[in-house]
């Protein structure tokens, strides 16, 4: 079941799916800062995902604040008490949150709970709080998730498949990372410049600078860069980059607003036949095809 809420406040989105979990959109378009709220008992764990923008969640009647930033997740869980939403979304800001009864959480991982460090025995009733990054990954799922255009009849069942694929990405991390092995992430300006580096390729996309080029205008070492870089976002550079087209190519296509060609130029691809192969290689489908599924 989808139930979409626009009004004054923005638009909110709930979709009920089978076994009794849930995924929820919450997309702020105003110019004011909006507040939604969705009491939740103590039997579900909480996953939270800042899409775009900056959010906020309040608890203990406004007393305690705790912030929802882009490309960063929550994870939260309390067997003792109900934790309810309430999360105020900032203009020009989106998020999403997946809500799970904690025994269907536990059954996904009934043979590897130990793989899952709150969910073994000894941690089974206490509650839990995890902040932590995006992946490049995970931002592709919830791009799909916050924008993917499905006839309404499938779309629990595609939002069903889309959340398991975003919570076996959001485990499916290396293990800590010891900081006094990594100084370079102890280093917050080369974490910025970094970051830099990313929204300079992305808004560059169809002719984007070379990696001694993009070393030069952030002030960074090359080697640097590329470490950095592998390190915050979990690929390379131009790997990073290519999903990131893939993925504004895919949505370019479902929305209808321009054709193959238009799209291929878009993205960087000064021939059709170069982005045809690209996005297949992606997709395992031609950009033709594609557009003919989405329509049918």
């Amino acid at each position: 079941m989808i139930t979409p809420k626009n009004n004054a406040e923005g638009i909110y989105e709930e979709t009920a799916m089978d076994e009794g979990f849930f995924l929820l959109k919450f997309n702020n378009e105003t110019d004011d800062n909006q507040i939604y709220k969705r009491e939740v008992s103590s039997n579900f764990i909480q996953f939270h995902f800042g899409a775009k923008g900056d959010s906020s969640f309040s608890f203990n009647n406004g007393n305690y604040q705790l912030p929802l930033l882009e490309e960063g997740s929550l994870l939260l869980y309390n067997p003792q008490r109900d934790l309810p939403i309430e999360l105020m979304v900032r203009p020009g800001s989106s998020a999403l949150s997946v809500l799970i009864p904690i025994k269907k959480f536990h059954s996904f991982f009934s043979r590897e709970a130990n793989y899952i460090s709150f969910l073994t025995d000894e941690n089974r009733d206490r509650k839990y709080y995890k902040e932590a990054a995006i992946t490049p990954s995970m931002a592709i799922v919830l791009n799909q998730l916050l924008h993917y255009n499905l006839h309404p009849t499938v779309k629990p069942l595609y939002f069903q498949g889309k959340v398991y694929e975003l919570l076996s990405l959001y485990f499916n991390r290396p293990a800590e990372i010891d900081i006094a092995q990594c100084p370079f992430l102890v280093n917050e300006e080369n974490v910025a410049k970094i970051k830099l580096a990313k929204e300079i390729i992305i808004q560059r996309m169809a002719e984007p600078p070379t990696l001694q080029e993009l070393s030069k205008e952030i002030n960074l070492p090359l080697n640097k860069l590329k470490e950095g870089f592998k390190q915050i976002y979990g690929d390379s550079v131009f790997s990073f980059l290519f999903d990131y087209k893939m993925e504004v190519a895919r949505q370019l296509l479902v929305s209808g607003t321009q054709n193959v060609n238009e799209v291929g130029l878009k993205v960087g691809y000064s021939t059709a036949s170069h982005f045809i192969t690209a996005f297949k290689k992606k997709f395992g489908i031609t950009p033709k095809k594609f557009v003919m599924a989405s329509t049918a």
